[in-house]
């Protein structure tokens, strides 16, 4: 797909990995439309960056916890860019958990917004999209997974599960999508520290790391654009970027 003039939704687009693919999309010469929920003023400085760039922007908010904005978040997309032709879901919540039990309401109410906003709003953003990536011959869909869906972490469960989901989901759709829409996952490992890492756990870290360092949010957006734009032979792949990490477990 040659990448000039098309259209692309980036949810959670304001900030970090999602802010890279952005820049990188735009930089290739499409149109995007900036997804966020908290970060409206990174987003609205992120239109404006694009817009430096010689292509369309637009800012959407949107709560992908809610169901009622997520058709609302794409057909918002298409009326501003006046179509579309790639989506990328990047917006996911990283809560840290334990368990889950029966008498552990609050936790199974983390689990259960965990899975709306990493598992059942990309899908359905997925399948609101459908149609307009149709129109014009075809489109693109890509989606953030994880390393972590293979190897879960007891402290992360719901968000490793609800990554391992996507995983599946991203099969199915890309069976259920072709010919005309292709479905991939591309599965970070170290891209870029939470915050809240301290130096000796971000030391750790990367000494489990083959390559010997962590990723950039660079190297992802640069393996979103090529799926979109020279990955015409893909669909149905979940790729990891992650300097070897998940080969030493």
């Amino acid at each position: 797909m040659n990448l000039i003039g098309k259209k692309a939704l980036v949810t959670g687009g304001a900030k970090r990995v999602g802010r890279a693919i952005v820049l990188e999309l735009a930089t290739a010469g499409c149109d995007i439309a900036i997804h966020f929920r908290a970060s409206r003023s990174d987003a609205s400085a992120l239109a404006d960056a694009v817009r430096q760039k010689r292509r369309r922007a637009t800012t959407i908010y949107g709560d992908l916890d809610s169901p009622s904005d997520w058709n609302r978040i794409v057909e918002n997309g298409v009326d501003h860019l006046g179509g579309l032709d790639i989506l990328i879901n990047n917006a996911s919540v990283f809560s840290p958990d334990q368990g889950i039990g029966e008498d552990q309401g609050e936790r199974r109410s983390d689990w259960e917004s965990t899975f709306r906003v990493n598992l059942l709003a990309p899908s359905a953003l997925c399948h609101c999209a459908r149609p307009h990536l149709e129109k014009n011959g075809g489109g693109v869909i890509v989606n953030l997974s994880d390393i972590l869906a293979h190897r879960p972490w007891s402290k992360r469960l719901a968000y490793c599960a609800s990554k391992a989901a996507l995983n599946a989901a991203t099969i199915g759709l890309a069976r259920e999508f072709a010919p005309l829409v292709r479905v991939n996952a591309v599965a970070p490992g170290i891209a870029l520290f939470p915050e809240d890492y301290d130096a000796a756990t971000r030391k750790r870290l990367v000494d489990r790391v083959p390559l010997g360092r962590e990723g950039t949010p660079d190297e992802v957006a640069r393996l979103v654009r090529f799926l979109c734009g020279q990955g015409d032979y893909i669909t149905g792949q979940i790729i990891a970027i992650d300097g070897g990490r998940s080969l030493v477990w």
